[in-house]
């Protein structure tokens, strides 16, 4: 996986013209055959159709005009009414008879109930409502339909109001809404007396010529006005009282529909309280009360507005079109221009699809078409990429055998490096080297000495690799790996110390596993140093190598050999410590002139001993003053602590040589070591 992301990573970056070749005529051909045989095929499935809905929600939304442009009211039967009325569901039917008087009173040209009264309740009760009725002339009352099984049948039943009320002057209109599949509300739906074609027939036979026919193509879908509650709202108790609760002339020509209006929320019994899904819902979270659905046919149905599904050829000929049009672009593959060239294709189909809802009530999917888009940019991409990995695995196996898998990696990422020439980067090296590991070759066969150093290279290669670092050779029974080249690396001097503790502490392990085979026990010494250095491909124009040059670097490999002096198996310089962070357990040795240099270095090695560090900062510190009494003692407090202490025998043995012969004026307490 790691293989692969880089490989896509480097895939990216490459200059425009890295490209793959343009895929032919006939690869091209195939993968717009297929994306399109594909859509076509899921345009008929419900995947497919839910899609598309998806789309025409997206649409209804962005094109709903938020405000009613017709004179419709509702009142709703919500949480208010029922505190103030102080009565149980369902109300007396005196109340609806006190209602249409009232809004006959305040001038409302129809007055549609949209309530179930399908059964007779008390013969005082529905004589006052048949009398309402009668006196105000405009009345509406919804029909619904109910599902009836019984052993023998099962049917739907249409339940008209009760014939009272239809003597008495009141249309009837069939309040039914169809669900898509998903349970929004979709489509208008379909019927000779359907409830919104009953009050447009009775507000023109109020005044004739009022509302223009009601008539819906075919298949016709909602035009929303916008979320729940877009029409302006009335409850009942005050609706019940418009004198006293609402301005003078609050109902005068409307249209009134009177409903249901509970908490509009998705909740698992929403279901009671008539309230429904709409393309408003995925964004709002909120349900429609079926009495503001049927002001929105209504609303539709007046001012012309249903939305008229395309049909279905044209479908098929977007997504054909979007196909054949996103193959040709995207042939020869370019990431990010292919990426802009196919988001212009999808915001053209987005946009035409917008237009043609917003100004010609046509709806035209195109969810699906903009799928086939994508599909075609991730298969051009797909082969694409598989090309180019299949290029890098031959670059990967052609290198492989010269530079290290890590410098393999930057070059494919950025061939423009594969140059002769380098930069100059601060970094960190570390050189490592087998203690006496010549006298081991001497006495065992070559067969055992590839072995220990197979076991030996194979370890701490994983531990260089795993700190982030980049090994750059193997020197005989040597190591010499860097941090910070060629990638950046901010820690790059915490990372190698770590390494090479890690290194020391793998040994001991690996000392262990070579005593059992049989094999002779190894140590090693290390050298770590910060420096600047320049870092690159260096070598004869037919064959050369990535590595570190520099003064700096030669002293990184002359403290991997001064760790002779104290018997230490970590040096550090000091411009290495300078960048750990606090706390770091680094005991100070002193300072160093190593062969071919004239500037001393400080050098540090490890040691978790707080005592040791501390006695021996101040050992050095009186070293370095030549008060050779208190270092010589400091010195052996040292070494009875720890009798294999090299640092204070090594101190000890030179206060000793500088008692015979006093170091001359200026001394700094460095020490020149000229076969180290």
């Amino acid at each position: 996986m790691r293989d692969v992301l880089a490989a896509a990573t480097a895939f990216l970056r490459m200059p425009a013209g890295e490209r793959a070749a343009p895929a032919s005529v006939r690869a091209t051909a195939a993968i717009a055959a297929a994306v399109l045989a594909t859509m076509g095929a899921l345009s008929f499935t419900g995947p497919g159709t839910g899609l598309e809905q998806r789309g025409f929600d997206a649409l209804a939304v962005a094109t709903a005009p938020g405000k009613s442009r017709l004179p419709i009211t509702i009142v709703g039967i919500d949480e208010a009414s029922f505190a103030q009325i102080g009565l149980r569901w369902p109300w007396p039917r005196s109340l609806y008879a006190k209602l249409i008087d009232q809004l006959k009173r305040s001038g409302a040209l129809v007055v549609a109930l949209d309530v179930t009264m399908s059964e007779a309740s008390t013969e005082d009760e529905d004589r006052a409502l048949a009398e309402a009725i009668a006196r105000s002339g405009n009345v509406v009352i919804a029909s619904t339909m109910a599902y009836q099984e019984t052993a023998f049948v099962r049917q739907w039943i249409r339940m008209d109001p009760i014939p009272a009320f239809i003597a008495a002057g009141a249309s009837k209109g069939l309040a039914h809404v169809d669900l898509d599949r998903d349970g929004v509300v979709r489509r208008v739906p379909e019927g000779d007396d359907i409830f919104w074609k009953a009050v447009i027939a009775r507000a023109n036979a109020a005044s004739p010529g009022l509302l223009p026919e009601p008539e819906a193509p075919a298949g016709a879908l909602v035009r929303y006005v916008g979320p729940d509650h877009t029409f302006p709202y009335v409850s009942f108790y005050q609706a019940l009282e418009a004198d006293t609760h609402l301005p003078p002339g609050a109902f005068q020509d409307q249209i009134v529909l009177v409903g249901r209006d509970i908490q509009a929320s998705v909740d698992a019994g929403a279901a009671q309280a008539d309230l429904f899904l709409t393309p408003f819902t995925a964004s709002t979270r909120g349900l429609i009360p079926g009495v503001e659905i049927h002001a929105n046919l209504l609303e539709g149905a007046v001012t012309k507005s249903h939305v008229v599904p395309a049909p279905p050829a044209w479908r098929l000929a977007v997504i054909a079109a979007a196909a054949l049009l996103a193959s040709a672009l995207l042939r020869r593959w370019r990431p990010l221009t292919g990426l802009a060239m196919a988001a212009a294709v999808c915001a053209a189909l987005a946009g035409a699809s917008w237009w043609l809802f917003a100004q010609r009530d046509t709806w035209l999917p195109v969810s699906l078409a903009i799928a086939a888009v994508a599909v075609t940019y991730v298969a051009f991409g797909g082969i694409a990429f598989v090309t180019e990995r299949r290029r890098r695995s031959e670059l990967r196996r052609a290198f492989a055998l010269y530079v290290s898998p890590e410098i393999v990696d930057q070059m494919l990422e950025q061939p423009e490096r594969l140059r002769l020439g380098g930069e100059r980067r601060t970094i960190t090296v570390l050189f490592t080297d087998l203690a006496g590991f010549t006298t081991i070759s001497e006495r065992h066969g070559p067969e055992e000495v590839v072995r220990i150093l197979q076991q030996h290279f194979t370890r701490a290669s994983a531990i260089v690799k795993r700190r982030q670092g980049t090994l750059l050779q193997f020197i005989g029974d040597a190591i010499m790996a860097v941090w910070g080249a060629p990638l950046d690396d901010a820690d790059h001097a915490v990372h190698a110390c770590l390494a090479a503790r890690e290194m020391q502490a793998d040994l001991e392990e690996l000392r262990t596993s070579l005593a059992a085979e049989g094999l002779p026990p190894i140590r090693m010494r290390i050298g770590v140093h910060t420096t600047e250095a320049a870092v690159g491909n260096f070598g004869a124009e037919d064959r050369f190598n990535y590595t570190a040059l520099g003064d700096g670097v030669n002293l990184a490999s002359r403290l991997e050999g001064a760790n002779k002096l104290f018997g230490t198996p970590i040096l550090v310089s000091g411009a290495t410590a300078r960048l750990l962070p606090p706390g770091t357990p680094l005991r100070q040795l002193g300072r160093i002139v190593v062969k071919g240099k004239s500037e001393p270095v400080d050098v540090f090695t490890f040691d978790e001993d707080a005592g040791v560090r501390s006695a021996t900062a101040a050992a050095l510190a009186a070293y370095g003053r030549q008060e050779w009494d208190a270092a010589e003692a400091g010195f052996r407090d040292l070494l009875a602590r720890n009798a294999d202490d090299g640092v204070a025998a090594h101190y000890l043995a030179r206060i000793a040589e500088l008692r015979k012969e006093p170091p001359k004026p200026g001394w700094d307490g460095s020490e020149a070591l000229d076969k180290l």
